[in-house]
């Protein structure tokens, strides 16, 4: 009996200094700075995407002077996965927009491609003809678009009504 009042006398002289003792190995707060130094803009996708308009298909266009460059979303060549087989329209084809104007096959699916504007082939990407793959190394890099377009002035359709 004895033993037990000497145990609970103990853990109560005990306990009462565990806080004091957890209090000086406490972190200490960081320092507060009262105003910022600088300023940092978030944003959610990077300057070059920024520059491009996509589809509801998931092609995206770069125009620039009347010219349009199209390729496919990350997120198309993600889904069709590794691209076996890419087919691309000729040069001087002309195409009104919502057009098929090629197509993607890889070890999973096929897809067709879509033209997002109206306007005449001025240039293929015959690499991607040549090596499929590279489509899905960097879709927005410059070595894998698929093809060049004249594209009108005044733009309309998925981009809305809107000078480029």
């Amino acid at each position: 009996m004895a033993m037990c009042t000497i145990l609970r006398c103990a853990s109560v002289s005990l306990t009462s200094s565990l806080p004091r003792l957890s209090n000086r190995n406490a972190l200490t707060p960081a320092r507060l700075l009262s105003r910022t130094c600088y300023k940092r803009a978030l944003s959610t996708t990077t300057r070059f995407c920024a520059a491009l308009k996509f589809t509801d298909k998931h092609e995206w266009v770069r125009v620039d002077s009347g010219v349009a460059t199209v390729g496919i979303s990350n997120f198309a060549q993600e889904a069709l996965g590794d691209v076996v087989y890419c087919g691309l329209p000729e040069v001087g084809t002309k195409l009104s927009q919502s057009d098929e104007f090629g197509a993607l096959e890889s070890v999973k699916a096929a897809s067709e491609l879509y033209s997002p504007l109206t306007g005449e082939v001025t240039d293929v990407n015959d690499a991607l003809a040549d090596n499929p793959g590279l489509v899905n190394k960097s879709c927005y890099k410059d070595a894998v678009w698929t093809f060049i377009l004249t594209a009108p002035i005044h733009c309309r359709g998925p981009f809305g009504d809107q000078v480029m």
